[in-house]
């Protein structure tokens, strides 16, 4: 089936992944406005990625799709569950939508859309999920290519032209007077030195494996002292909440006392933060994609994950550092090789790194 006979006016894009995944497809969702202002756009997401959408002008309406909030419902009570998942449903079928653009590979969400008579529903088939999609894209998993276009490479399917490729992340006047209030109240003044953000955590989609998107906590530490030592740098430990205890490993580590933000951030005021930063140092991670969106420059750094895929967008515009050796990228079609020494992050360099981001400053 091609959908280009029919130009849709309503379209729903799912996507219950992390944060790096919402913010590829956000690429998407510009050239669907581009090809038509007038369109309007919905989105399936979860609790965590609303925020990245929620101000974006060209999001008409977000639908939170949270398992673990569906799943303590149920615990409660069963009839509970069933009732919020039948508001849930109806608010999504009242929208009325004419198209669906499903990335989320997942079963549930193309029966969800068939169930509530949503007749156009396109996305990628990985492992036979997509049954209940009627325009199915065959995919064994993202590679060779980056998944920003992939994403775009269904806009072909419905006629619609490729015109921008950028990430894009909408903040408002709140958060800008937040980071300038942090910065005074941190008598962060402007001296002419550089101000450089670092994110020793990152990869919360990994969940407990996450630790394998990490350069080790030591590292940063030294990296952050060499940084204040040669260039004068002010240095922000940076990171959502659940890395406070990481980021203070790495302050606890340091010679010279960082400014610390960890934990007290939401995603909107940290990129308006990594916005007064002259670099951002960073893993693998939605931390990433967020200060790329927001336009600041990277350093990012990358362990088992191929960075021609997952990594800063558009490529080559920002500096990714990894450790070159045999077996890396060890993760591929969303499986990470078993590793136990993970040699791609421990046995790189801070010189390595440092020497790299002497070239940025």
């Amino acid at each position: 089936m091609h959908f280009d006979n029919q130009t849709p006016k309503k379209i729903l894009i799912i996507n219950t992944f992390g944060v790096g995944d919402v913010l590829f497809t956000t690429p998407l969702i510009s050239n669907l406005k581009a090809n038509d202002q007038d369109v309007y756009i919905g989105y399936i997401c979860n609790r965590r990625t609303a925020a990245l959408l929620e101000r974006n002008p060209k999001v008409d309406r977000i639908f939170v799709y949270e398992r673990d909030e569906f799943n303590a419902v149920y615990q409660r009570s069963k009839f509970g569950m069933v009732k919020k998942f039948r508001k849930f449903l109806k608010e999504v079928q009242d929208d009325r939508f004419d198209l669906v653009i499903d990335v989320s590979l997942s079963r549930g969400t193309g029966f969800l859309t068939w169930m509530i008579g949503i007749k156009r529903r396109i996305g990628f088939n990985y492992k036979n999920r997509s049954i209940f999609l009627n325009k199915r894209i065959p995919l064994k998993g993202y590679e060779e290519k980056h998944v920003v276009e992939y994403y775009l490479s269904l806009l072909k399917e419905f006629g619609v032209e490729v015109r921008s490729k950028s990430l894009e992340l909408t903040l408002n006047e709140d958060d800008f007077k937040w980071a300038e209030s942090f910065m005074s109240s941190n008598r962060m003044f402007s001296n002419g030195n550089p101000v450089i953000g670092l994110v020793p955590g990152g990869g919360a989609s990994w969940g407990k494996e996450s630790a394998y998107k990490r350069w080790p906590v030591e590292k940063y530490a030294k990296l952050a002292d060499k940084l204040i030592e040669k260039f004068s740098a002010t240095t922000i430990l940076m990171g959502d909440k659940n890395e406070l205890a990481l980021c203070t490993k790495v302050s606890d580590a340091m010679l010279h006392k960082p400014i610390m933000a960890c934990g007290e951030t939401t995603i909107n005021q940290f990129a308006a933060l990594a916005q007064k930063c002259s670099l951002m140092i960073v893993n693998d991670g939605g931390p990433l994609h967020i200060a790329v969106a927001a336009g600041v420059r990277t350093v990012s750094i990358f362990g088992p994950v191929d960075e021609n895929v997952y990594g800063p967008y558009p490529i080559g515009e920002h500096i990714v550092i990894k450790n070159e050796i045999a077996c890396r990228p060890c993760y591929r079609r969303f499986r990470k090789a078993i590793c136990e020494h993970i040699s791609c992050l421990n046995q790189l360099p801070v010189e390595k790194v440092l020497e790299r981001i002497e070239g940025v400053l």
